[in-house]
């Protein structure tokens, strides 16, 4: 209708009113009267000029009644903010309310309509209303039922989560009267005439209330008909604050059949439910016997859980229960595990946020398939957000909805592969290394030279040769060890003069770099138990480390101790010494500490696995000591003979 409605009387002589140009013979006056529709014509200073009977019947006034009557007061349009909107712009529309004559307001939907005068000067206002007091009531129910429908899924969910359901039924009920709105929610039993009442809540502000007593007229009736819906509007009671008390009684529906009826109190007859209400309170009894009847197995399945617990605690891994978007609904792992977390923590979030995307997602794809859950998944060699170890998972399906990964931390395996990959592309360098130098002074000699060149080469190919096979000696040494192969035998023998053989071995390196060996006191015989062959090995294995790793022009020390129980041998060097870090790895097979391997001072990573294995065959140890940039020193310790 908008601007196309116009007052009747008391018309602004200026105004310019304008016929519709469809038919100018259409009687405005009857689709003025005959709407539905509330219609004022106001003026520009907030009178009412016209109404509608349709608005003066409405808001409860006659005919006339209204006529110069204040708009601003009727219309609610004492806020400046609202009147400078219908002033500024030619149609508004917005929800409001009106001012009934006995002061009640009601709610409509208002369009406003600005029509101007020649000029462009404002010549009055039309106000369409619109009753929308039943559709705020309708959204106002359906919020409550969207309310009560969330409480109440949030509740029996938890009602089913928890493991004393018997404890928790009144803390459901108190949730679910506080989300329908009644005072008072009971489970109850009626059968052969007797009433028990199970379980039950009622509203603190109604103390006197007595479920029992209002429940007993109705015993007959209930027990005959234990599959039907009972509303009973109007329940006499003894007490005058409780009168009007109206009765909904729904039968709660189990897997084994009917078991009892759900009952809700409310004041007065406000028991009429919408459709979709009353399918909330039924689907809520029938989860509540359910969860009835679940109380039955509870005790099986806590016994069957605790025996479950017992198993998936003994594993060293990493154990979720996951489904198929990636919810954790169950998170086990060993304090000592890399990945621990306090199953509260973890429980209820998703792996895509626990893990990042990249990773879980190789698991449980963010858009799943058909074939998600038919097949085992796995992982391999992943690292996580957080953390410094590698890890490796592996998914196995329990359902098409639900799967268990474990997940195994092989940061250690990763470590001793990588070590072992380090020797393979060392060793074959290594390998070769002396071999290329053999050919070329081979090639050499067979072009001819010179007797001094002729000696050069050949002492270059010597070396070379002695090199690589001292390089196969180390390789084959270890895998003795690593088998239990390598044999020795225990005798007396004095230590000092293995200790001199051992450094004039080395001598010849040490002298290139101008590096000098003292051994400290050097003349006391010092009679232990050993090997001389392992012994050899030991000490020239570790003194050349100490030459290796020394300084040009540097010191290298051994010093001599004893008691009466054992005897202690320390080689100190002044060199590169070994981060703290690497000293727990420091005998491991092939391991080299990064600062080695950054310098690029070669060796084999196996020689010190070498001397400590060869220590335990003669019931010996060694301790390390060390200082980034200011040396180490590694001490044996061999029994007194």
């Amino acid at each position: 209708m908008a601007d196309k409605v116009f007052p009747f009387t008391n018309m602004p002589a200026s105004a310019n009113l304008q016929a519709a140009p469809w038919n100018g013979e259409l009687d405005y006056r009857a689709l003025f009267e005959q709407t539905g529709d509330c219609v004022f014509i106001v003026s520009p200073d907030l009178k009412i000029v016209a109404l509608n009977p349709q608005a003066s019947r409405l808001l409860g006034y006659s005919t006339g009644e209204l006529t110069d009557a204040s708009a601003e007061a009727l219309l609610s349009l004492d806020e400046p903010s609202r009147r400078e909107m219908i002033f500024k712009r030619r149609v508004n529309t917005f929800e409001h309310s009106l001012r009934k004559k006995d002061g009640s307001t009601l709610q409509v939907e208002m369009t406003s309509s600005l029509v101007m005068e020649v000029g462009e000067k404002p010549a009055y206002i039309q106000f369409i209303a619109r009753d929308i007091s039943e559709r705020k009531q309708n959204e106002r129910m359906m919020k409550r039922n969207m309310r009560a429908q969330s409480v109440i899924g949030e509740v029996t969910a938890a009602l089913f989560r928890s493991s004393n359901i018997e404890g928790r039924m009144s803390e459901a009920l108190e949730s679910l009267g506080y989300a329908v709105g009644v005072f008072g929610a009971v489970i109850f039993e009626a059968k052969n005439s007797t009433l028990r009442i199970r379980h039950q809540w009622v509203d603190p502000t109604v103390p006197e209330f007595d479920a029992e007593s209002a429940l007993l007229p109705f015993l007959d009736s209930l027990s005959a008909f234990p599959d039907r819906v009972f509303s009973i509007p109007n329940i006499p009671q003894k007490t005058s604050d409780s009168q009007g008390v109206a009765l909904l009684a729904v039968p709660i529906q189990g897997a084994l059949g009917m078991w009892g009826f759900l009952g809700l109190f409310d004041r007065e007859d406000r028991l009429s439910w919408l459709p979709s209400s009353f399918d909330i309170v039924q689907t809520t009894a029938n989860l509540l016997g359910a969860a009835i009847e679940r109380i039955h197995y509870e005790e099986t399945l806590r016994l069957s859980e605790r025996r479950n617990r017992i198993i998936v605690d003994a594993l060293p891994d990493l154990l979720l229960r996951v489904d198929r978007s990636g919810r954790i609904f169950d998170y086990n792992a060993g304090a000592a595990h890399a990945l621990y977390l306090d199953p509260a923590r973890a429980i209820g979030r998703n792996l895509h946020e626990l893990w990042g995307g990249e990773i879980a997602g190789k698991l449980l794809p963010r858009i799943p398939d058909e074939t998600l859950f038919i097949q085992p998944r796995t992982v391999e060699n992943f690292n996580l957000p957080g953390h410094e170890g590698v890890f490796e998972a592996r998914l196995f399906p329990l359902s098409k909805l639900e799967a268990l990964i474990l997940v195994r931390d092989i940061t250690e395996q990763a470590r001793l592969n990588q070590m072992k990959s380090d020797f393979i592309n060392w060793a074959s360098h290594e390998l070769r290394t002396p071999l290329t130098s053999a050919i070329l002074m081979t090639e050499l000699l067979r072009q001819g030279c010179t007797p001094e060149e002729t000696e050069e080469y050949l002492a270059t190919l010597s070396n070379e040769l002695n090199r690589q096979k001292n390089l196969i000696n180390e390789l084959l040494m270890a895998g003795r060890l690593e088998h239990g192969a390598l044999r020795v035998e225990t005798a007396s023998l004095d230590l000092v003069p293995i200790l001199k053989e051992s450094i004039s071995a080395v001598k010849p390196i040490a002298k290139k770099r101008n590096i000098h060996i003292s051994l400290s006191p050097s003349a006391q015989p010092c009679p232990i138990w050993g090997d001389v062959s392992a012994l050899h090995q030991v000490f020239i294995n570790l003194i050349s480390n100490a030459v290796k790793f020394s300084p040009e022009g540097g010191d290298v020390t051994l010093r001599l101790e004893r008691n009466d129980k054992e005897t202690r041998v320390s080689i100190s060097d002044s060199g590169l010494g070994i981060p703290t870090d690497a000293l727990p790895h420091l005998f491991e097979r092939f391991y080299r500490a990064r600062n080695v391997t950054a310098a690029e001072i070669p060796g084999s990573g196996i020689g010190l696995y070498i001397v400590k294995s060869i220590l335990k065959e003669l019931d010996g140890t060694i301790e390390v000591d060390s200082k980034v940039s200011e040396g180490t020193t590694f001490t044996v310790t061999l029994k007194n003979a």
